[in-house]
């Protein structure tokens, strides 16, 4: 299947796909956590910036807000540090 060919629904069944970009380097590269169905368990990827943009459209993948992101790595140190807002 190409771009082009792309399905009606979310290639991933239809789920909600999740970007959070971590870091955007001086090389054009982005960092960035991916994930399916819900945005506390996700995967660290990087990509060229073009590659990026096409990946978020692609798995029409939502960004996270900074606040989303605050609020998720404050639940997230709960399981880490036994407390949260801990961060080592």
């Amino acid at each position: 299947m190409t771009v082009h060919e792309l399905p009606a629904l979310s290639p991933i069944h239809g789920r909600p796909c999740w970007v959070r970009v971590t870091r955007r380097r001086a090389d054009g590269f982005v960092e960035f956590d991916f994930s399916i169905g819900d945005p506390d368990l996700a995967v660290d990827l990087i990509l060229p910036a073009a590659a990026f943009e096409e990946f978020c459209r692609v798995n029409r993948a939502r960004h996270l807000s900074d606040e989303q992101g605050r609020r998720l790595d404050r639940e997230q140190s709960k399981w880490r540090y036994g407390k949260p807002g801990v961060d080592a």
